[in-house]
């Protein structure tokens, strides 16, 4: 992993700056958190910025779209939209970092020429139907049941944390089509339209008090078989793809975000006298070192992943093992930081802590993390 940068590089960096100084002052207000109708067109509305400008799907390979940027492009791209607080994916971070990169490698020609186009000009919102409510952890319990009925299937069952559901035109859905298989086998990978007949959604409030994700109830809902991404009953593999994604690429935005956080509490700290307490600054050290590896690591994930093909391998457990556990101390941090001022759900840094308990959850829990390593990655024996 090459460390410097190129005078290519330093060039691409450059003509990014001037463009995102160009572009940011001209982006309408965000709309309020609450108003996901709203915060979707907002963040389409970037996309489609970024569309035009050339900087969609810039890691993307060039035949599904994208712009077949080396990975320290891709890094520098989020390092300087972060720098220069710009909008990050938002409502469509499914369809950009999960089910876009899935279809771009699993994908027929005529799936990635139907779907992915539309996620890169910021016209079409993908939610993600994985989780239900009686699997927990164990994802592959699944029991959402897909039956073939000629060039159908029809599709019934519940799913449950379904993100942007609410706003979302496709939904990456795991459903058993063969309810006789081995639990880890029998599983399909389809894409299923939101609007089709036999879908209610019903959104869920978080600790938070947003409504970004929501319980889906299918009713015998018909999803044409040309949209199984993948052969019949091998969604389980196809979901690793999808998962590889979610933990091995899809965070690394986030880092930049909280290295930045971090240099926002330093400074905080100093301006309120809490520098002066040895534990604290100990603390935002160690925090700083911490972010630094991470990133580290994120330049290692996202390299590998490129030589790969574009697909991260499992060391995105690692990753996301370590920064689900530093984000949720960086914002215990700061509210040692920010004292009373971060008790009150009217600061975003109360919504950012109450957000961070989530992510030893979300994209697969800690304890799961922990058992892919120990097993995939240092070959210990299966837990009984």
């Amino acid at each position: 992993m090459e460390l410097t940068y190129s005078e290519e590089e330093e060039d691409f960096r450059a003509r990014l700056r001037a463009w995102l100084a160009k572009e940011l002052p001209a982006l309408p207000a965000k709309p309020s958190p609450d108003d996901w109708p709203a915060r979707r067109a907002y963040d389409l509305g970037w996309q489609r910025r970024l569309y035009e400008a050339g900087y969609a799907g810039l890691h993307w390979p060039v035949d599904a779209g994208g712009q077949g940027a080396t990975p320290t492009q891709h890094l520098i791209f989020l390092e300087e939209t972060e720098r220069a607080g710009a909008p990050y994916v938002g409502a469509n971070f499914v369809g950009l970092l999960h089910a876009g990169p899935t279809i771009a490698a699993e994908g027929t020609a005529q799936q990635r020429a139907r779907w992915l186009p539309p996620v890169l000009r910021g016209e079409e919102v993908w939610c993600q139907g994985f989780s239900e409510p009686d699997a927990g952890s164990d994802l592959a319990s699944l029991r959402t049941r897909a039956v073939r009925d000629g060039d159908d299937y029809v599709v019934t069952g519940s799913k449950i944390w379904t993100s942007h559901a609410e706003v979302a035109d496709w939904c990456e859905l795991l459903v058993r089509t063969d309810p006789g298989a081995p639990k880890h086998r029998g599983i399909s990978w389809l894409a299923m339209p939101m609007d089709a007949p036999g879908v209610t959604v019903r959104p869920l409030r978080t600790l938070a008090g947003s409504t970004e994700f929501a319980e889906v109830f299918l009713d015998e809902v018909r999803v044409p078989v040309a949209n199984r991404v993948g052969a019949q009953d091998d969604g389980w593999r196809v979901t690793m793809v999808t998962l590889s994604f979610e933990r091995g690429t899809a965070f690394v935005g986030e880092v930049v975000a909280c290295r930045r956080t971090l240099g926002e509490l330093a400074r905080a700290a100093q301006a309120n006298g809490r520098w002066d307490d040895p534990v604290l600054r100990r603390r935002l050290g160690r925090l700083y070192g911490e972010f630094g590896a991470l990133w580290r690591l994120t330049q290692w994930n996202v390299s590998e992943a490129q030589a790969a093909g574009g697909v991260p391998g499992i060391g995105g457990s690692v990753f996301k093992l370590a920064y689900s556990h530093a984000r949720q101390e960086l914002y215990e941090a700061a509210a040692q930081v920010l004292g009373a001022a971060s008790l009150s759900l009217e600061e975003e840094w109360t919504l950012d802590r109450l957000s961070s308990l989530s992510y030893t959850i979300a994209a697969g829990t800690s304890q799961i993390q922990r058992n892919i390593v120990a097993e995939r990655i240092l070959g210990l024996p299966k837990g009984r």
